[in-house]
């Protein structure tokens, strides 16, 4: 993978200071952080690529001196914005059904009404608290088992279960509703 270069400005803008840590971050993780997503979230190389550019522009406006564990810090940043993609998508998704239903001359009851089932499904899941909301996430739609689940977030396999267990109970009650 050709490595992007990343240029904060110049010496006389903001100091040499600033550009020589962000450029040892860099160099000492941008690899890492590249195979971590690919390892952690089963993401085409390219969607790894774009979520990596997108880590290293929000870390462009981060004091570099207050963080004390860069691979965990880069690999929140990451891992926010692989979420903020997928709650995009499903919202893209659920317009992009909407655009076609309202195109179409007639549109019959059963499938408006189980195209509101399915909006109604995915705000329960955006909805849930977000430790609960992960591990239905990989689980159900990154099809991780428990175990890996439980690995990916260092959390116990009985923790996954658990909030398995409360992410359908929170849907299911909020469906109700």
């Amino acid at each position: 993978m050709a490595k992007p270069v990343i240029k904060i400005g110049s010496d006389r803008d903001q100091g040499a200071e600033k550009e020589d840590p962000l450029r040892a971050w860099h160099a000492s993780h941008s690899s890492w952080l590249h195979a971590f997503l690919r390892r952690s979230l089963h993401i085409p190389a390219t969607e790894a690529d774009d979520i990596v550019q997108d880590t290293w522009l929000r870390v462009i406006r981060t004091s570099l001196a207050e963080v004390e564990h860069p691979r965990a810090f880069l690999s929140r940043i990451a891992l926010n914005l692989f979420r903020d993609r997928r709650r995009r998508d499903v919202v893209r998704t659920a317009h992009h059904h909407l655009v076609l239903a309202s195109d179409r001359d007639r549109v019959d009851a059963h499938a408006m009404t189980e195209q509101e089932a399915q909006r109604a499904l995915e705000q329960a899941i955006l909805d849930l608290p977000e430790n609960i909301r992960d591990v239905f996430m990989l689980s159900r739609f990154r099809h991780m088992t428990n175990r890996e689940v439980a690995a990916h977030l260092g959390i116990s396999i009985k923790t996954v279960e658990w909030r398995m267990g409360k992410a359908i109970q929170l849907c299911a009650a909020k469906l109700r509703s």
